[in-house]
């Protein structure tokens, strides 16, 4: 029967040099990743705090076959004024009101009330969006 090897023989086969370059590896990964994380967490941040209106429409209703209630809530800083666009759709698909509202209210986060007159049956209704007013 063969005899078993008991192991390398010491300094023949060294790793030093391959554990170094494997540790130099994973700390360059560490510092690249969390550079990476670092500046997604800030671009993350600056998309979010940058916006100075945000709205929520939080429920809407036709009251008639030419006007429809809204409710929306604002978030906004404290003294800005702020413009959001809603709109109803028909139960075809079709635009049947379209409104700017300005919210100016020196609140940084209440709901309003919001009326809109429609050219037909509203079936929806939508807040496309809001953005700070300009000044002018």
């Amino acid at each position: 029967m063969a005899a078993a090897r008991e192991g390398l023989p010491e300094g023949r086969y060294g790793r030093s040099a391959d554990e170094r370059a494997d540790r130099k590896l994973k700390i360059v990964g560490a510092v690249l990743g969390a550079g990476l994380l670092g500046v997604i967490a800030w671009s993350g941040i600056h998309y979010v705090t940058k916006t100075e209106v945000s709205g929520l429409l939080v429920r809407s209703k036709a009251v008639s076959d030419d006007s429809v209630q809204a409710v929306v809530e604002i978030r906004k800083e404290k003294d800005a004024a702020g413009v959001c666009t809603l709109r109803s759709l028909g139960s075809d698909g079709s635009e049947v009101a379209r409104k700017d509202v300005t919210f100016d209210r020196p609140e940084e986060h209440y709901t309003e009330l919001v009326t809109l007159r429609t050219t037909g049956h509203a079936a929806a209704t939508e807040l496309e969006g809001c953005r700070a007013a300009t000044r002018g």
